[in-house]
C-alpha cells in the first residue's frame, strides 16, 4: 500500500478501552518491588495473551511487570526499528479500583454530571477542550474513581493499530516493536527495562492529551527531601528549650511563594517548588517536596530558593539543624530529541494524514520517554486523547482514540517510505 493509498480504517479501540480500565492497576510509590503493584501485572497478562492471540509470538510479559511484542516488518528496506509506548499502571492519587466507565453518546455540550456522585462535573469551564468533541462519544467514570485513560487509552491505541496492521500486511512498514511499562506514574517505568531486548531506534510514547499535539519536550525534575532534627523537651518544661521539628517543617512550607512557584499559580514554561510529604515528631521531621522547570539552570534557582528558606527559618531555631538531599529524576527530553529531527517531522506528518493539526509543545509533566531517551532512545510524545487526568472526572473522545491509533499506523509507513 503506498503513501497515496486510501486507508480504510477498522477500529476495536473502545472495546479495548472499556475491557484494560476494569482492571485495577494503581501503582503504589511506598513499595520497593518492580512493579510496585503485583495488580499490574494482571493488566500485563492479559494484554501478553491478546498481542499472543494477534500471531505476535514473542509477546510476553516478564519479571518485572514489562510487556514486549514485535510486529515483523512487510518491506524489504532497511528500516529504522521503531517502538511505540504506553504505561499501564495508573496514579496513586486517586482509586483506580472498581472503575465503572460511562459513555456519553453523541455529546453535544455542556457540563457533564457523573451519575454516582452527582458533586463530580465535567465543566465545560475546567475542560475547554470540550468545545472540540461535539458529536463524539466520551468516556468517563460513574464519579467514584479516576477513569484510568492515563494510560489506558495509549494502550488501548497500540493495541488497535497493532490489530489493524496484522490485518493489512500489505501496508508496508519496518520492524515495530511494543511496549506496555509499569510504574511510570511513581517516575520507575523504565527502571527495569531491558533496551537490549527492545532492540529499537527510535520510539513514542503514546500518553499525551489534546488530539493532534506532539510533545518533545518535558520538564527536568529533582526531588527535594529536608531532614530536620529539633530539639526535644518535656512539654510541660519545655519554655526555651523545645525547638519542634515538625513546627520548623511547617514553617518550611509556608516560607514557599504564595503566588508564584507553585503548581496552582504557574502555566507554560514556568517551574515550581512543590511540597509532596510532610512526616515526623518533635524531635525529627522530614518534607518532601518535587522541584520542576525546563531548565537545568531553573532548577539550580528553585532549589537555591528552597536552601534560603531553611536558612532563614532555622535562624529561628539556632539548636536545630536541617539538610537537602536532591535526588535527580528525570531531564528534558528535548535534550536529546533535537538531535533527531525527523521523529517528531515523521509523527507531524502522521498526524496530518489522520486528518487532524498538528500542534508541537511541551509537557508539564514527564513521561517513560523522558528517561528512555537519556537512555539512548529517543521518544518524543504522542496524545492519547486523555483528559483531566488523575482525578475522578477524567475523560477521552472515543473518536480521538480512533485517531491516535491511525496516526500510528500512518507514522509506521512513513518510516518505510522515507527510508531507502
Amino acid at each position: 500500500m503506498t503513501a497515496t493509498s486510501a486507508i480504510s480504517f477498522t477500529h476495536d479501540v473502545l472495546e479495548r478501552f472499556l475491557r484494560y480500565v476494569v482492571i485495577d492497576t494503581q501503582s503504589d510509590p511506598a513499595s520497593p518491588t518492580c512493579p510496585s503493584t503485583a495488580k499490574q501485572k494482571d493488566l500485563g497478562a492479559l494484554l501478553a495473551r491478546e498481542l499472543q492471540e494477534l500471531g505476535l509470538a514473542d509477546a510476553h510479559l516478564d519479571e518485572h511487570g514489562y510487556v514486549y511484542a514485535t510486529i515483523p516488518a512487510t518491506s524489504d528496506k532497511h528500516v529504522p526499528v521503531i517502538c511505540f509506548c504506553s504505561h499501564m499502571d495508573t496514579s496513586p492519587d486517586c482509586s483506580g479500583a472498581d472503575v465503572k466507565p460511562q459513555i456519553v453518546r453523541n455529546y453535544r455540550g455542556g457540563d457533564i454530571v457523573l451519575p454516582a456522585d452527582k458533586t463530580q462535573i465535567i465543566r465545560v469551564r475546567d475542560n475547554p477542550a470540550l468545545a472540540d468533541q461535539i458529536g463524539h462519544d466520551i468516556v468517563t467514570t460513574d464519579g467514584t474513581t479516576l477513569l484510568g485513560a492515563d494510560n489506558k487509552a495509549g494502550i488501548a491505541e497500540i493495541m488497535d493499530a497493532a490489530r489493524f496492521l496484522i490485518a493489512n500486511p500489505d501496508i508496508r512498514h519496518g520492524t515495530i516493536k511494543i511496549l506496555f511499562t509499569p510504574d511510570e506514574e511513581i517516575g520507575r517505568g523504565v527502571d527495569k527495562v531491558d533496551l537490549k531486548k527492545l532492540a529499537a531506534d527510535f520510539a513514542y510514547t503514546m500518553d499525551g492529551e489534546t488530539a493532534g499535539h506532539i510533545e518533545d519536550e518535558t520538564f527536568s525534575a529533582d526531588a527535594a527531601v529536608i531532614s530536620i532534627t529539633g530539639v526535644a523537651a518535656h512539654p510541660g518544661f519545655a519554655k526555651g528549650k523545645m525547638e519542634h521539628a515538625i513546627k520548623i517543617a511547617a514553617a518550611i512550607v509556608e516560607r514557599l511563594p504564595k503566588d508564584t512557584c507553585s503548581p496552582e499559580t504557574t502555566e507554560g514554561r514556568q517551574g515550581f517548588l512543590h511540597p509532596t510529604g510532610i512526616s515526623g515528631s518533635l524531635e525529627q521531621a522530614t518534607l518532601s517536596l518535587i522541584v520542576r522547570d525546563f531548565t537545568a539552570e531553573g532548577l539550580q534557582e528553585k532549589e537555591a530558593l528552597l536552601q534560603s528558606i531553611v536558612n532563614d527559618v532555622l535562624a529561628s531555631y539556632p539548636h536545630s539543624t536541617a539538610s537537602i538531599a536532591i535526588t535527580e529524576q528525570y531531564r528534558n527530553m528535548k535534550q536529546v530529541i533535537d538531535r533527531h529531527p525527523h521523529g517528531v517531522d515523521y509523527a507531524i506528518e502522521a498526524i496530518r494524514r489522520a486528518g487532524l493539526t498538528p500542534v508541537r509543545g511541551s509537557i508539564r509533566g514527564g513521561t517513560d520517554g523522558s528517561r528512555l531517551s537519556f537512555m539512548g532512545l529517543p521518544c518524543p510524545n504522542i496524545f492519547a486523547g486523555e483528559h483531566a487526568f488523575h482525578g475522578r472526572t477524567e475523560w477521552v473522545s472515543v473518536q480521538d482514540m480512533e485517531k491516535a491509533a491511525e496516526t500510528i499506523v500512518h507514522l509506521a509507513m512513513i518510516w518505510e517510505e522515507r527510508s531507502a
